[in-house]
């Protein structure tokens, strides 16, 4: 907020000072004042203000002066001094020419200010020169011997052309503008050529006199003593003058300071005229002579202008150079193109302002000859490399935009890619964006190869500077479409660099959709060819951010890469590289499809149930676990059977009671209030149901079983149970009661008779709430034992009254089972399973 404060302060107190400066001048309304830069005219009294036309943004500046600085005169001075100002822009106003300062707007007069507007000022001579000038505004040698001829030239113009006498040549009326070339200023008491009536010249004397004010008439510090002495006035005088201010620009002062002193500057005239003149130490020795011979008394006596042309104080190459610039619109194009091929050995020699303000200008207005510019271009080119990127920017970037959009000469562009990298690093990147990057595509769509190449060489320098958008769109498609049509092996070559180099600027979907498909275009087998190819596939693999997929190398690149490795004149050291990236593309598919495999068969194995083996002996492991610290016999082990109980009877002593081993007989009774079956006791009871079909109530008794000798007897009715997997129980000594104890169908009688319902209503108890099961049971063993068991069984369990009296389902046996009853272990079932 202070910043914003402290601008808006600094821009308001502008605007009130331009508009104190300029309160109701025609001048404000066709340009914007700015801010002031210097001083200049007679006394310094024009102020001198950047600026511009409003409508066309011209640069301009605009000479101000305000006639409050006159109020301590006396009318009369006021009035003379303001005559004598309009008097001197008019006569300014009339005069064209190189050497004298041109005036953009005339004189507008208000009632507080005198303001017109010329070509744009860089300062006055007097403040350029002397100990107090900055060291930026010190003038270097070349700019005055150069400044100096420049004023020749603008003298002999109003000497020998417009027959003016000056009167006034100081250090106040000579005004260096932006090009740093020097210019005439300050006709306030100039006089024109009034011929005699014989028509030789005659220019009119005016005396100087006391009573005007000393500003409104000649300074006597660059006065020539035949004013004084002989009452005359020549275009000699102002040669004398010219001479003193040559003295004044070495030795920072005038030969001696008068002010109003007129008696004091004609004793003086008379020392000149006895040749006493002041030490000239600071002046060059090869300028000592004609300085004095222009300070000559004898007007007569004192060199013309174009002698001093010749001295050779002037005969510098820089000098030359620019003197050579200044006459640069009086030559053909062979004269200037044999100067400008010369000018790259020069400019080096020069200061870098020189170059900058002095140079330049007069190379850019070459610009608008097309024809030149292919000699132009390459000068100031040099110019920028000598300078800095806000010098470049201000002075010489908008100059070259226009031409950064032509085409024709064709050189052009060769010049441009040749120092494409001195304008990335001077251009800024929203410029770069704008202007450098066209030109590059209409590089790529050239046809002289050699623009190509370079084009192509540049480009991945400032890859990081283009947008995806553009270098999809924009960048790529050129360069493909160029790799394709083109003949020249070298830009096809030039073409793959450029993208391998590319690549990692791109993301891989790019790459794997725009690049490698192309590369498969590409119809020409040229060893160079074939490792651009190569290239840009290692560097698409291996690189981390890019990568190709294993099926892109599987089904694309290996078959591609492959037919590459036989061609016709490729070196045992080419042909191993090729060999070696399919080996390596080979090795990675295999290491990638073999993890896929094995993930997938990990899934698979951890996705699948487990088998029921695993279940049972998971199951049978918890209820041996559970066994082992019971005192009850009765307890429930397993919930693989659901709705049955596996336990041991009681023994007669707690104590007898011995640890449950592998081949243990089972007792199986059915419980009524049985826990919710799990998966496995689901399994078998689905599969037990297909035994219980629906038989009527008349339906035989079951017959009794029959022995079998192949398994000693035992066989089992149940289909589940394989026959032949069944052994003998073997004798044990253990006091655990076998499955006759057990009455499954709680009835008594034999295993010959037929269940009887115990229920009310006759119905089959068992039948309704259980599927049908067929036990096992041993051979030889009586149903009266089972159905005793039975019943203690159900006293042991609670009601009797209420438990459900099981009825056997009758089914005829299949003769091949002959179905013998045996008991069934834990191992059996474990065997069964398995």
């Amino acid at each position: 907020m202070d910043m914003i404060n402290k601008f808006y302060s600094t821009a308001v107190q502008t605007v009130n000072t331009l508009s104190g400066v300029l309160p109701g001048n025609n001048v404000t309304r066709e340009y914007e004042v700015l801010e002031q830069v210097c001083t200049a005219g007679v006394g310094l009294m024009w102020k001198v203000y950047n600026g511009y036309k409003k409508s066309t943004k011209q640069e301009v500046s605009v000479f101000v002066f305000e006639k409050k600085s006159l109020e301590r005169w006396s009318k009369d001075d006021r009035e003379t001094m303001l005559e004598t100002l309009r008097r001197g822009v008019q006569q300014l106003t009339k005069i064209r020419h190189p050497h004298v300062l041109t005036v953009q707007h005339p004189l507008e007069e208000s009632r507080d200010s005198l303001a017109f507007a010329t070509e744009p000022v860089f300062a006055s001579l007097s403040n350029v020169v002397g100990d107090a000038v900055r060291s930026e505004k010190k003038l270097y040698d070349v700019e005055i011997r150069h400044g100096l001829l420049q004023l020749f030239d603008g003298l002999q113009f109003l000497h020998q052309d417009a027959k003016i006498v000056h009167r006034n040549i100081s250090a106040e009326t000579i005004v260096i503008n932006k090009n740093r070339s020097w210019k005439l200023f300050g006709f306030d008491f100039c006089i024109a050529n009034q011929p005699a009536t014989d028509g030789t010249p005659h220019w009119p004397f005016r005396e100087y006199t006391t009573s005007l004010h000393v500003l409104a008439q000649p300074s006597l510090e660059y006065t020539a003593p035949e004013v004084a002495l002989n009452s005359i006035n020549t275009p000699d005088s102002d040669l004398f003058s010219l001479g003193v201010l040559i003295y004044t620009i070495y030795a920072g002062k005038p030969l001696k300071m008068f002010g109003s002193d007129y008696s004091g500057f004609r004793r003086y005239a008379n020392e000149l005229n006895q040749r006493k003149y002041p030490p000239m130490n600071a002046v060059p020795g090869e300028l000592t002579e004609s300085l004095k011979a222009l300070l000559h008394p004898s007007a007569n006596l004192r060199p013309k202008l174009h002698e001093l042309k010749q001295i050779v104080y002037f005969q510098d190459v820089g000098v030359k150079t620019l003197s050579y610039l200044d006459s640069l619109y009086q030559w053909d194009n062979l004269q200037k193109s044999k100067f400008y091929k010369g000018l790259p050995q020069i400019i080096p020699t020069l200061p870098h302002r020189v170059n900058l303000h002095s140079i330049l200008p007069y190379l850019v207005k070459e610009f608008v000859n097309s024809p030149m510019i292919p000699f132009v271009l390459p000068n100031v080119l040099l110019i920028a490399e000598m300078s800095s990127q806000k010098e470049y920017c201000d002075h010489i970037l908008p100059h070259l935009k226009p031409i950064f959009k032509l085409t024709d000469p064709i050189q052009i562009l060769l010049i441009f890619m040749q120092k494409m990298d001195l304008l990335l690093k001077l251009t800024p990147a929203e410029e770069v964006k704008q202007s450098v990057l066209p030109l590059l595509y209409r590089s790529l769509e050239c046809d002289m190869p050699q623009i190509q190449d370079l084009c192509l060489a540049v480009l991945p320098t400032f890859s990081t500077l283009i947008d995806y958008n553009a270098m999809k769109n924009s960048v790529l498609p050129r360069i493909k479409k160029l790799c394709l049509q083109s003949s020249n092996v070298s830009v096809k070559v030039n073409c793959l660099i450029s993208i391998g180099k590319l690549l990692e600027n791109l993301d891989k979907w790019l790459v794997l959709d725009e690049i490698l498909p192309f590369l498969q275009q590409i119809q020409s087998r040229e060893p160079a060819i074939i490792m651009g190819i190569i290239g840009i596939y290692k560097i698409a693999m291996t690189n981390t951010k890019l990568g190709i997929t294993k099926d892109v190398m599987a089904h694309k690149c290996i078959p591609y890469l492959v037919p590459l490795s036989v061609e016709n004149g490729l070196t045992i050291a080419q042909f191993n590289t090729i060999i070696a990236l399919v080996k390596e593309m080979l090795g990675r598919v295999e290491q990638e499809q073999r993890e896929k495999l094995q993930q997938l068969s990990t899934i698979q194995r951890d996705n699948k149930p487990k088998d029921a083996s695993e279940i049972l002996a998971n199951e049978m492991e918890s209820s041996t676990l559970s066994n082992s610290g019971a005192s009850n016999g009765n307890k429930i082990n397993d919930d693989m059977f659901s709705g049955f109980t596996v336990g041991q009877p009681k023994a007669a002593n707690a104590s007898s009671l011995a640890p449950l081993k592998a081949r243990e007989q089972l007792k199986i009774t059915h419980n009524t209030a049985a826990k919710q079956p799990d998966i496995l006791s689901s399994m078998m009871q689905n599969n037990l149901t297909g035994l219980g079909t629906s038989v009527p109530p008349s339906a035989p008794a079951i017959p009794a079983p029959v022995s079998m000798p192949s398994n000693n007897g035992w066989h089992s009715s149940n289909p589940l149970v394989l026959n032949h997997q069944l052994t003998s129980p073997q004798a044990s000594n253990n006091n655990f009661s076998s499955l006759d104890d057990l009455d499954p169908f709680g009835g008594g009688g034999n295993s010959g008779s037929a269940a009887k319902p115990s229920n009310a209503n006759g119905a089959n108890m068992y039948t309704l709430q259980q599927p049908q099961v067929n036990y096992i049971y041993p051979t030889g063993y009586s149903l009266n034992s089972i159905q005793q068991q039975q019943q203690q069984h159900k006293l042991s369990m609670g009601n009797p009254s209420q438990a459900p009296t099981l009825m056997p389902q009758t089914k005829s046996l299949q003769p091949t089972d002959n179905q013998n009853l045996n008991a069934l272990s834990q191992q059996d079932i474990l065997n069964f399973l398995n």
